[in-house]
């Protein structure tokens, strides 16, 4: 036995601690960049109409998009035989939802909008049993009965019933969610072989060209009374949040665990309630605290693969 070799396998165990300890850390930089992102939304809506918003964040985010597809060397055009996916990931992925999610932070909190949309993965679930005919498992049913249960106290303690003004913004973001999901289910079908970049590149800028055109036509923004923390907002949503979170997550797809990268989706509510009741000043509830944990918790059952360690 050379005497080298404990070396070599002490130095083996500080690499993979090393490798470790980074994927934590950008674990931690998705949760904390994606959780930030409905705050960066609520304060660009401050002085920015929703339209205009959106159009403006996907703008931003085009050309850093661009330069890390030809970096890469992926190509930016879809397949001529995908066109029609292609406008519809343009259409249901960038376009409306985001134009939605900017209309909802208009009413409610950013900490709420976070949790409405966490509800996307289950819809996810769904989609994929009617489409895909999966099966979705005991476990994830009850998992999304409590969820979803958990919602419905949530919007009742914030006074958002069917007669609230606000419960118009909440299906606009539960909508948003909604086409979220049914655009990962159909990529799934029809777009597998598209290369994630490809995937985000060209519909990132022509929904962002949309957007801004349909913004100027319909919202007319007076660009001048635009506050300086409202443009901050917009290079933050659109250079960190839309393409740095983007980056690290597709980094971290290739190297973590699936089922625990999943749980990004669950944490990031976390940071986005946080953060949100940080800056509008107002204490959590304890009957939101109560009621939030039993949401993500639930949501958290359905990404746990219980049958496979049931028959294990």
């Amino acid at each position: 036995m050379s005497i080298y070799e404990p070396a070599t396998a002490a130095e083996t165990l500080s690499s993979r601690a090393i490798a470790h300890l980074i994927s934590a850390a950008l674990f931690l930089v998705v949760c904390f960049s994606w959780g930030t992102t409905w705050l960066g939304i609520k304060i660009v809506v401050e002085s920015v109409p929703p339209l205009t918003a959106s159009g403006l964040r996907f703008l931003i985010a085009f050309p850093l998009f661009l330069a890390f597809a030809r970096l890469r060397g992926d190509p930016v055009l879809f397949p001529r035989r995908r066109l029609g996916f292609f406008a519809f990931v343009t259409l249901c992925y960038f376009s409306l939802p985001y134009y939605l999610l900017n209309y909802g932070e208009l009413h409610v909190s950013s900490g709420l909008t976070a949790l409405l949309f966490s509800c996307m993965p289950v819809m996810i679930l769904v989609f994929s049993a009617l489409l895909l005919r999966e099966r979705i498992h005991l476990s994830r049913v009850l998992g999304i009965t409590i969820g979803f249960a958990s919602l419905v106290m949530i919007l009742r303690s914030q006074g958002l019933g069917f007669s609230h003004d606000g419960f118009g913004a909440v299906l606009a973001i539960l909508s948003a969610a909604l086409m979220h999901a049914l655009c990962y289910v159909v990529t799934k079908q029809r777009g597998a072989e598209i290369s994630v970049i490809t995937y985000n590149t060209l519909p990132i800028g022509l929904a962002g060209l949309l957007l801004f055109m349909a913004g100027l036509a319909l919202e007319r923004p007076d660009f001048s009374s635009i506050s300086a923390r409202s443009w901050g907002a917009l290079a933050y949503l659109g250079l960190f949040a839309s393409v740095g979170g983007f980056i690290v997550y597709f980094f971290l797809l290739k190297r973590m665990n699936p089922v625990m990268l999943s749980f990004v989706f669950i944490l990031f509510p976390v940071f986005a309630v946080l953060v949100g009741a940080w800056y509008e000043g107002q204490p959590i509830a304890p009957d939101f605290a109560f009621y939030t944990t039993t949401l993500l918790a639930g949501f958290a059952v359905t990404k746990l693969p219980l049958e496979r360690w049931s028959r294990r």
